[in-house]
């Protein structure tokens, strides 16, 4: 909590006040390291808890993934037309439908499966996006932009009786430092930067900012930053069976709140909507939103 001090000097002090202990007395006794970044992008006011410090990105590292294929449209090295071929080999359980309800050989346009990595959050989808668009090729992208502690270290594996062994590296990933990170590692900061680039129009170009934001907002995880908070709201969540996450904008009547927030090291495995993490993480975007909107605050 030693962030939210100088971070919330940019709110008035009694907000501040309510805002810092509201989020101190719902993280407090919580069985799990939590990481957050939040900025009403109208007014400046942020907030922070290990920030600027790497966490696992699980499904969230589809932000930036999206981000680098919009960007290599627009420069011409691939088309949405471009048909993906759905591989036996590649056809992951988990979230989405490639790799559970459609058939082999069966051939996708990118487009398409950029949106079912996005709004599904389909694991088959993203291997077949990172095996056109590679893993160093997206990081590429993200030092262009000035991301830097943002990478995708591989494609995704499969579980159960589908694991095998890791592959699309990237050469971040290969470094054996990184590889407990998982597919990717991020921070709420850069998470947050790459949503106000979003919101600006400043990432590839404002029609596909737009776009992009676009397709965030019919994402279909409804249980961390959706669940208490009545407005429209672009995000994309990440789980694996200790951490839950989630990052997005919610457009508040107060102003547009962009938020990353991620919850790590929980005992208790459950893929259920009414995990712990996720339960967390819905309290804390809506105290986020009433404390940097000066809204009121959430009862416990």
């Amino acid at each position: 909590m030693r962030h939210l001090a100088w971070l919330l000097a940019l709110a008035a002090p009694s907000c501040a006040q309510t805002l810092e202990a509201d989020l101190g007395a719902r993280i407090a006794g919580f069985p799990g390291a939590v990481s957050l970044y939040a900025k009403n992008l109208d007014t400046g006011a942020a907030v922070g808890i290990r920030e600027s410090a790497p966490v696992r990105a699980a499904s969230t590292i589809k932000l930036p993934v999206m981000a680098a294929v919009f960007d290599a449209v627009r420069r011409g090295k691939i088309k949405w037309t471009k048909p993906l071929t759905v591989r036996p080999a590649d056809q992951l359980s988990g979230s989405g439908v490639v790799g559970s309800e459609l058939s082999a050989g069966v051939k996708l346009p990118l487009a398409d499966v950029v949106h079912l990595m996005i709004v599904l959050s389909d694991n088959t989808a993203t291997n077949m996006v990172l095996d056109r668009m590679t893993a160093n090729q997206v990081n590429a992208y993200l030092d262009g932009i000035g991301i830097r502690t943002t990478r995708v270290l591989r494609k995704i594996r499969g579980d159960g009786a589908q694991l095998v062994p890791a592959q699309g590296w990237s050469d971040f990933g290969r470094l054996p430092e990184n590889q407990k990170y998982g597919v990717g590692v991020t921070t709420p900061f850069d998470m947050v930067t790459i949503l106000a680039g979003l919101e600006r129009g400043e990432l590839v170009s404002p029609e596909a900012s737009r776009e992009m934001i676009a397709i965030l907002k019919r994402q279909q995880d409804n249980t961390g930053i959706r669940r208490l908070i009545d407005a429209p709201i672009a995000n994309k969540t990440g789980a694996l069976d200790a951490l839950r996450a989630d990052v997005g904008i919610v457009y508040s009547k107060g102003g547009r709140i962009a938020m990353a927030i991620y919850v790590d090291g929980m005992e208790k495995i459950d893929y259920g909507p009414d995990n712990a993490g996720s339960l967390l993480i819905s309290g804390l975007a809506k105290l986020l939103v009433d404390g940097l909107t000066g809204s009121g605050k959430l009862t416990p």
